[in-house]
């Protein structure tokens, strides 16, 4: 998954190695708002030049979904059913940024007045450099040089108010080993409902004579509607055998979901 997190992405274009950790990056992954149908909002995040030659970046809109086996998609704008990309206007599409300064984008979303509305909708504003520093290019035949461009995906998050269903669905299990004789637990989850929600996951593990032995905690995933994620939950050093497990997601509020499964490792 991108992002997100949360979301970064790396392409690579056939031009001159650059150092690291210089160029443009951005101030925020992640706005997040809450709206009444039918108002408008407007906000600001900053474009930063951390080189110290002028750097130029555009900013397009993308669509963005993600299911547990690791993939996702950047789609058109507009095109996923939950997108928001069509009530955000922003400016400016390309920055001209001086060396060690930051340059504002203004966005406005309106969100329409549509009474369906309900949960949570999201897009991204794609911040990507297309030029870089000039390197003179003396390659000599069978040769090649690197520079990579970072673009960062900005995710540009509206919620209705406090409306939407709250539901998630355990879609599936597998116990993991490696060579090491590390185990964890792998569980992945799914937003059936309409509103986002950034569990986090535990798991208890109890032997045959309900007895509890051990506790293990897992990080937190943001997981929007229709998308889906994976929660690796290691189990340490903990003897081989038969246990009942106890999987939690707890979102830090009342939306908290359990399941119960059989390990026998």
């Amino acid at each position: 998954m991108i992002a997100t997190r949360i979301v970064m992405t790396g392409l690579l274009l056939l031009t001159a190695t650059l150092p690291a950790n210089a160029g443009i990056s951005v101030g925020t992954l992640s706005l997040e708002s809450e709206a009444q149908r039918g108002q408008a909002y407007r906000g600001t995040f900053s474009v930063s030049n951390t080189d110290t030659v002028p750097r130029t970046a555009v900013v397009y809109q993308t669509d963005y979904t993600f299911r547990s086996d690791g993939s996702n998609e950047f789609a058109e704008p507009g095109v996923v059913s939950r997108s928001n990309a069509r009530w955000i206007s922003f400016g400016p599409r390309r920055i001209e940024v001086p060396p060690l300064q930051s340059v504002a984008v203004s966005y406005e979303v309106r969100v329409p007045a549509d009474s369906a509305l309900v949960g949570t909708y999201w897009s991204m504003l794609m911040v990507e450099e297309v030029t870089a520093p000039g390197l003179p290019l003396r390659l000599q035949r069978n040769q090649t040089e690197v520079r990579q461009t970072v673009r960062y995906g900005v995710q540009c998050i509206t919620h209705i108010g406090g409306t939407g269903r709250a539901q998630l669905s355990f879609t599936g299990t597998r116990l993991v080993s490696d060579e090491g004789e590390s185990r964890e637990l792998q569980v992945d989850v799914e937003n059936t409902g309409e509103r986002w929600l950034s569990p986090a996951a535990w798991m208890e593990l109890y032997d045959g004579d309900g007895h509890q032995v051990a506790r293990f905690e897992s990080e937190k995933k943001r997981i929007f509607p229709g998308t889906s994620v994976r929660f690796r939950i290691s189990l340490g050093d903990t003897p081989s055998g038969k246990y009942k497990a106890l999987v939690v997601l707890d979102n830090g509020d009342q939306n908290v979901f359990g399941a119960k499964y059989d390990l026998d490792y």
